[in-house]
């Protein structure tokens, strides 16, 4: 079989996750997703573990239906607009953003929780080449 007749196969196939490799010798990149780990694939062994996992996702959709009910439709829209405009703002891939603005839009800037103590850049694991993370970025590799 040529090599066009099973580009045609493949493009008509439909990618599961999971049996698709992921680099580009079919093993996982380690340097950009981590290494894999067994314990992230396992269920949840506590009922309430779900629930804890989602709970500020569950807190933001309350809080917007809570809005949308009391000022209408247009303030979650705003809202939610806003954001994303503070998402976007980043710092360089390889330095952590704080993302100040968006703890301000969510009322948390003046909380201090586990992840403000225990999560300093410089003891960060995930520090790579600079060069290497603004290309994949930019999708230059």
């Amino acid at each position: 079989m040529n090599s066009r007749g099973l580009r045609s196969q493949l493009k008509d196939s439909v990618p599961v996750a999971g049996l698709c490799p992921q680099g580009a010798y079919g093993l996982q990149d380690s340097l950009r997703s981590g290494f894999s780990s067994v314990k992230n694939e396992l269920l949840p062994s506590h009922p309430l573990e779900l629930s804890e996992k989602n709970f500020q996702l569950n807190q933001d959709k309350m809080n917007m239906s809570t809005l949308r009910n009391i000022q209408g439709l247009h303030a979650p829209l705003k809202l939610q607009m806003e954001y994303r405009a503070a998402r976007q703002i980043q710092r360089l891939p390889f330095l952590q953003s704080s993302n100040l603005a968006l703890d301000t839009l969510k009322g948390s800037d003046d909380v201090i929780g586990f992840e403000d103590i225990l999560n300093d850049p410089a003891q960060s694991e995930v520090m790579g080449e600079p060069h290497m993370m603004v290309e994949y970025k930019l999708g230059l590799l």
